[in-house]
């Protein structure tokens, strides 16, 4: 049976054994490359990296341009910034099951950053900018595909990978690569890290991300101001009848996050941005934000000479486990025990591409990368000694289901997931 794993596959693991020293060289090459989510430059050669990295695989290699991202200046104007290329790798589409393997190559870290080295915290411990999330999932996705290609069931499993440059921001140019690719596969693998305690993510929220523009009239604050409309007082009231939506329906949270308006204090402001955050649990909750949105706006817009106008959406559809999924991670559970991780199951706030696939209907775990914490700052830290059993972990699901498959074991649980 795939719950446990069979004796044959244990010398494949065991093999892993051998590629700790070279998974953490290459682990700090990658990070010590500046991929800030806008260095086009950096992101498109950590790619060219791993199309060297992704050779020995041999499988067919894409290089895919994305859509330019937009955003609102702190001007209140429209402007799009150009992002790195994906790579898509792709083998055996044919086979009769089929994965989708996803990590980001970008990180949260721009060029002028101070955080850009890869240092040693202690013995077991590297601080650096990307080591965790995700660069070392990098690592751990490539060796374990290797691990099914060195098998003798490699030909039950076909396989794409999806190298996107743009998942720190919302993966807003990537989602159409993830939404195509969910079309032709059964289950997804993506390797965004595990919790601090090795903990797998469960279901997650779902995203939005807003900009407000408030629009009002200049006038010399002294001689004039009964002839100016001020851009902030609006939008200030915007952001605190937004705040107060937190807590009138549950599991929803609304995050007043940036402002910018107004210059010199002598004059009335006629600009001024706000950028919010939203996260929901259900998907049918995201009319109703909308429709409280709206609401605050239009009533704002009634004053004379004031204009709110709203930009951005939900980017991410929350992620509700399905009984596929829920199988994934038992199977994932039981496999970890085997090999010595106790492995818990938690629901997150967070985000990241496996919200994308499970919206496409595709069961998924996208937390099979290295053990870390402390992400998005300059503490971001990564456990070294597990970058090979987290290995072993995706290795020891990709050879079972792949040996099942094999044995002609029932598997529609999972392949008849994305039908």
């Amino acid at each position: 049976m795939y719950h446990s794993l069979q004796k044959n596959i244990l010398p494949y693991l065991n093999a892993l054994d051998d590629e700790h020293d070279v998974m953490l060289k290459t682990t700090i090459e990658l990070a010590e490359i500046n991929s800030g989510t806008l260095n086009v430059d950096g992101v498109n050669k950590v790619l060219s990296r791993l199309q060297q990295l992704a050779k020995p695989l041999k499988g067919t290699e894409e290089v895919i341009p994305v859509s330019s991202w937009e955003v609102v200046t702190d001007q209140g104007q429209i402007t799009r910034h150009k992002l790195g290329d994906a790579l898509r790798i792709h083998k055996r589409p044919d086979a009769p099951l089929k994965v989708f393997f996803c990590a980001h190559m970008d990180t949260v870290f721009s060029q002028d950053h101070h955080f850009q080295a890869v240092t040693w915290l202690d013995d077991k411990t590297i601080n650096g900018p990307g080591v965790t999330d995700l660069k070392g999932g990098i690592l751990i996705l490539l060796k374990a595909l290797q691990t099914l290609e060195n098998s003798p069931w490699a030909d039950q499993i076909g396989w794409e990978i999806l190298f996107n440059p743009d998942e720190e921001i919302g993966s807003p140019g990537s989602a159409p690569l993830i939404a195509e690719a969910a079309k032709r596969v059964h289950f997804g693998m993506i390797y965004e890290p595990c919790m601090p305690d090795g903990s797998l993510a469960g279901q997650r929220k779902g995203s939005g991300n807003f900009s407000v523009v408030s629009s009002g009239k200049a006038a010399h604050a002294g001689r004039e101001h009964h002839l100016g409309r001020n851009a902030i007082r609006a939008l200030c009231d915007f952001v605190s009848s937004m705040d107060d939506l937190n807590g009138q329906r549950p599991g929803i949270t609304f995050n007043p996050g940036y402002i910018h308006g107004g210059g010199a204090t002598n004059v009335v402001p006629d600009c001024c941005v706000h950028k919010f955050n939203v996260r929901l649990e259900k998907p049918e909750d995201e009319q109703w934000c909308l429709a409280q949105l709206d609401d605050i706006i239009n009533t704002i817009n009634k004053r004379d000479g004031i204009t709110l106008t709203l930009h951005g959406g939900f980017t991410r559809k929350p992620k509700i486990l399905t009984p596929a999924n829920q199988k994934l991670f038992e199977i994932t559970q039981a496999y970890g025990r085997e090999l010595g991780m106790n492995i818990d199951v938690k629901p997150t706030g967070g985000c990241c591409d496996g919200n994308n696939l499970t919206a496409a209907g595709i069961p998924n775990i996208d937390t099979l990368g290295v053990q870390g914490g402390a992400i998005h700052s300059d503490q971001e830290y990564l456990v070294v000694d597990s970058l090979v059993p987290r290995a072993k972990l995706s290795a020891a699901l990709l050879l079972s289901l792949a040996h099942a498959s094999h044995e002609k074991q029932d598997l529609s649980w999972l392949t008849g997931a994305a039908s």
